[in-house]
This record gives C-alpha cells, structure tokens and sequence, in this order.
C-alpha cells in the first residue's frame, strides 16, 4: 500500500467517464499511474520496505478491486507492476512513467505480439535491426523509444514537426513527420535494403493503421503491426494486426524483466527518464477532474498529472 504524492491522467479516464467503454460497477474509482510512498507491505513482498519512493501501475482493471485504481489517497500496488524511483526524480515526474511504460512492453515484449528481446541496463549493444513506432511523441511512444534503445533496435518514429527534436532525445535514429502527404513514400526509401523488425502503434486509429499497413506491405521483415487500440477492423492478407492490453504483463515473464530488473536501474542510471514532462494542474483530489478536463481538451508531449 502506498500513499499517494502523484497520479496522472490518461486518454482511458477520459473516455471510461465520459462514455464508460468498459463495464463499471459504481461508485467506482479510475485512474493508472500513481507515485508515492510505501505505508505496508504483504506478507510475501521482499522488495520493499514502509517509507520506499515508488512508482506503480494499477492493476485494478483486471482485479476489479477499486482499492487498485490511482485516484484516491491511498492505492495498493502489485510487487511486479511497481519499481524504486531514485531521489533526483521527483514524484510529479515518476507519475507520468507507468501505463505508457506497462503499454509499450506489452506491445514490444510479450510474446504472442512483438516478442522482442528485453531491454537491459547497461543497455544491450546497438544492433541494425529496425523497430518503426507511430507517434513517437506520445507517453506510450516515448517510453517505447527508449525501451527499444535498451534492447538494442534502431528506432524509426513519426512525430508533428514541432516534436522532432523531442524524439530525437529519446534516441530515434529517423523521425518522419505523419502530417505529410508522402509520409508512407518516405519510411519506405528510409527502408530500403533494410530488414523491419517490427512495427508498434502507440497511438491508435484508422489514420494510424492505414500508412502502417502500406508500409509494412512495401517492406521486408516483420508483417505484424501492434497497435494500442482494439477496434481495428480486419487488415489485408498479408499483414497482422494484434491488440497489446498493458496489464498483461503481471500475468508473464514481462512484467518482472521490466519492472524489476530494468526500470529500477535505468531510472538511477537516467538511460529511461520519465516521459513525457508534467503538467501540474492542481493539487489535492478536487483537482483530479481538473485533470480530466485538461486532458480532454488535449496536450501534446505532456502528461496532465495532480499533486496529492
């Protein structure tokens, strides 16, 4: 159990609220990212010790349990769903890292989606295969940067123009811009003669699927695309769409290799900082709805977090 300092919102929050697009059982309580520090531990916890900074993924959408969602003042974490954050990291900022984080090595990692190899610190040696992430900028593309970089892939990512330098930090080797009309002709020649190893969606749509798919078809490598959203309708032949569902990785080896073997020590080392920066819109629970609405009306390249 851990006392909360920070949570973050999410697209999800918004659209559980507004739409309920899962089944909910009130009153509930939303919410997936959350830092703060540890009140109790279980019986069977040997990671962590009462006063320990931390930052957690809920896993409440899976247990049902509304004392393991993230708006409230006290959250109960599971043990391989949570990671130490070093003192130079602040809790607003830590807030920001989990869904993305759980979301993007779901996606990269698990193996009935990408099944990539496991990012490790010191990271693994740079290699010439090439990973393309779709919206690069976004909390889930971010981390998704960073996590191949770990793991040794070369990154391809689009972005708008005004975040290219952004993903270029996270360590994407080419940036693409998806506002363009010949975004797909562009990635294909970047691609020529090279070998796609996989293609990962962080943001979810048709928009999103179609130059995916194109590209995937002109390409040599890996016809599967992994995609954040569910609702894709059936792709061509010869391409694979699949769903990537964050919690999932409580359930296999994905979730200890990231959470426990990897974060806590690339978070010390700064080779995966939190991403994207926060954008404090209050304090105190009153101020979560505050950051619904904040959220609903959009950010980019931030993520709207609550002080607590």
């Amino acid at each position: 159990m851990i006392r909360n300092h920070a949570v973050a919102m999410n697209p999800i929050d918004v659209k559980l609220q507004k739409f309920e697009i899962y089944p909910l059982s009130y009153p509930t309580v939303l919410g997936e990212d959350v830092a703060g520090e540890v009140i109790s531990i279980g019986s069977k916890v040997t990671r962590f010790q009462p006063g320990d900074r931390v930052t957690g993924m809920t896993a409440g959408f899976v247990t049902k349990k509304t004392t393991e969602m993230a708006f409230q003042q006290y959250v109960i974490l599971e043990e391989n769903l949570t990671s130490e954050i070093p003192d130079h990291i602040t809790y607003e900022q830590a807030a920001v890292l989990p869904l993305g984080f759980t979301t993007a090595s779901a996606g990269l990692f698990n193996p009935d989606l990408l099944s990539l190899r496991l990012p490790t610190e010191p990271a693994h040696a740079p290699t010439s295969e090439i990973v393309l992430v779709w919206g690069g900028a976004s909390s889930v593309g971010g981390t998704a940067i960073q996590l191949l970089i770990a793991a040794g892939y070369e990154v391809f990512t689009t972005a708008s123009a005004k975040n290219f330098d952004v993903v270029k930090k996270l360590g994407a080797s080419q940036v693409f811009d998806y506002n363009k009309s010949d975004v797909v002709e562009e990635v294909v020649k970047a691609l020529q003669n090279k070998t796609l190893t996989g293609t990962f969606d962080a943001i979810g749509g048709a928009a999103v699927w179609e130059p995916c798919i194109k590209i995937i078809q002109q390409s040599h490598g890996n016809k599967t695309l992994v995609t954040t959203n569910r609702q894709f309708t059936e792709p061509p032949a010869d391409v694979t769409i699949k769903f990537c569902f964050a919690v999932s990785i409580r359930d296999n080896n994905v979730g200890e290799a990231v959470w426990r073997d990897f974060l806590p020590k690339a978070l010390v080392a700064g080779t995966l900082v939190p991403y994207p920066e926060p954008l404090i819109a209050g304090e105190g629970l009153d101020s979560i709805q505050t950051g619904i609405d904040v959220l609903a009306k959009g950010v980019s390249a931030q993520k709207v977090v609550v002080k607590l």
